[in-house]
């Protein structure tokens, strides 16, 4: 450090985490014909082979994804909840919601990698 530059204090860097959340949030429904446990499985399996940490919570029907650093976030979160049997289809909706540049990226493409099984299935 130069003696030009200020060190960030505190209050400056969790404004600097605020805003990337928010700009990087991810909020989304996607649907799945598998039922709820099955489907929130191949979510768990689907972020665990990208590198995050994910697993069932203690709240039924929801999943939680964990990741390390990304950008000036030192840890991103993203959670998938299911509610089975919605619609005259009987489907599984899901909501997904988290943050962070790459995990918000993953789970744009869980809701295509869902896509592509209600298209091969």
């Amino acid at each position: 450090m130069t003696n030009d530059e200020q060190p960030v204090s505190a209050a400056e860097k969790r404004k600097q985490m605020t805003a990337e959340m928010e700009r990087t949030a991810f909020q989304r429904k996607a649907v799945s014909r598998k039922p709820a446990n099955e489907t929130l499985a191949d979510a768990i399996e689907y972020f665990r082979g990208r590198g995050y940490r994910s697993d069932f919570s203690a709240r039924p029907n929801q999943i939680y994804i964990m990741g390390g650093k990304e950008g000036v976030i030192p840890r991103v979160n993203g959670d998938i909840r299911a509610q089975e049997n919605v619609g005259k289809g009987k489907v599984t909706m899901l909501t997904l919601n988290g943050f962070g540049e790459n995990l918000s990226q993953a789970m744009a493409d869980y809701v295509e990698h869902l896509r592509g099984q209600r298209k091969s299935g």
